[in-house]
């Protein structure tokens, strides 16, 4: 489970097994979970036991890293 990154208690990161989903992130911080696609466009799969100010906060998180996210995926990936 790789963490690519952490900002404001967030976690964000893949899991190893991934590997054939098309491109997204996890999301995790005390109870909350989530999942958001990275391509082909910036989408929430699920964001679970966040609180509606932590959802929106996450989805500019991720949107002002989304090519970072992106460039670790694919490396991480790449020949798996």
């Amino acid at each position: 489970m790789p963490k690519i990154l952490e900002f404001k208690g967030y976690k964000f990161f893949f899991y190893s097994s991934d590997v054939d989903e098309p491109c997204h992130i996890h999301v995790k911080r005390g109870d909350g979970d989530g999942k958001i696609w990275l391509e082909p466009d910036l989408k929430e799969e699920y964001l679970e036991d966040f609180k509606s100010q932590e959802k929106r906060e996450i989805m500019k998180i991720v949107e002002e890293n989304k090519n970072y996210l992106i460039e670790k995926w694919y490396e991480y990936f790449e020949g798996k």
